[in-house]
């Protein structure tokens, strides 16, 4: 990457906007980030991310930014909650995208768009490739499927849509952390065996979507998700085991045990294989990943 960096990051303050905060926020070459909230900017208010767009845009290139990118981290992601409320899912998850994409696009920025497993109907027994039909089988799922439409239509030489899976933090509630509550203050805990995914730490990818930018890699569809496959069930035992807690302390369960208003794709590992084709780094399994995340958490702590 040549010349400076400008990065604007919506959604900063939730559990990947934040890592892709702190890893911009290390290289000398990255202009000091812009990573508003909500009150700062409403990215479902077409006119208000113009206007904001319009003055970093313009900020980054009077301090000598040579390559402006927009980082999308922001989504509704209450999965059961958007089966009541599709209107509010689609403003944040599809809408916003768009607005985001189209302002990109006349700035002259790139823009990296987060998406999600929840595109795919999870009938698959293989890993999903980028090219593969998606099906989505819940409204969250639904707009951001639409959020993706948005903006490749909008920005299509601009914009990157990357889609992860099974995010976690080592600092804000996801799965792993509460596993982690549940380990100190429960005898046993019952995990679901029968849905899998690939479990990511938010940090790593962080990383992924920077090296993305940094390569200048072809825009499109990509996968980037830690290494490997697990049920919630194999994740859950395995943060047990980190924590040098008793792994048989988790019971397999189905699904069927927790009724929830929105199904899950009962398999959604993401393979990686345009990001592998286009020589980007690979993310670390997922195991290690979650040594390392775990590890981080207890020294911050």
């Amino acid at each position: 990457m040549s010349g400076r960096l400008a990065a604007l990051v919506t959604g900063a303050h939730g559990q990947l906007g934040h890592d892709l905060v702190t890893v911009l926020g290390s290289r000398p070459d990255v202009l000091p980030v812009w990573g508003p909230r909500h009150a700062d900017l409403d990215i479902g208010d077409a006119v208000a991310v113009e206007r904001y767009v319009g003055d970093w845009a313009s900020s980054a290139r009077r301090e000598g930014a040579a390559r402006l990118v927009i980082f999308n981290a922001a989504a509704y992601t209450a999965v059961d909650a958007a089966e009541k409320d599709e209107p509010a899912a689609l403003r944040v998850n599809a809408a916003a995208p768009g607005f985001l994409a189209a302002v990109a696009q006349s700035h002259g920025a790139r823009l990296v768009h987060v998406s999600s497993d929840y595109v795919f109907p999870g009938d698959a027994t293989t890993p999903y490739p980028e090219e593969a039909p998606v099906g989505p089988l819940s409204a969250y799922g639904r707009t951001k499927a639409a959020g993706e439409r948005a903006v490749l239509t909008a920005a299509p030489e601009q914009a990157y849509v990357v889609r992860s899976a099974w995010l976690y933090s080592a600092h804000a509630p996801s799965f792993v952390r509460t596993m982690a509550r549940l380990e100190r203050s429960r005898d046993t805990v019952e995990v679901v065996t029968d849905q899998r995914g690939s479990p990511t730490w938010s940090y790593e990818l962080a990383q992924g979507l920077l090296a993305l930018v940094v390569r200048g890699a072809p825009p499109g569809i990509y996968h980037c998700v830690c290494a490997g496959e697990a049920s919630w069930y194999e994740l859950a035992r395995a943060v047990f085991e980190e924590l040098g807690a008793d792994p048989d302390r988790v019971r397999p369960v189905s699904s069927d045990r927790f009724a929830r208003p929105a199904p899950r794709p009962a398999y959604s590992v993401l393979g990686t294989f345009r990001w592998d084709r286009e020589g980007l780094p690979a993310l670390p399994h997922w195991r290690t990943a979650l040594h390392t995340a775990l590890a981080r958490a207890a020294v911050s702590t």
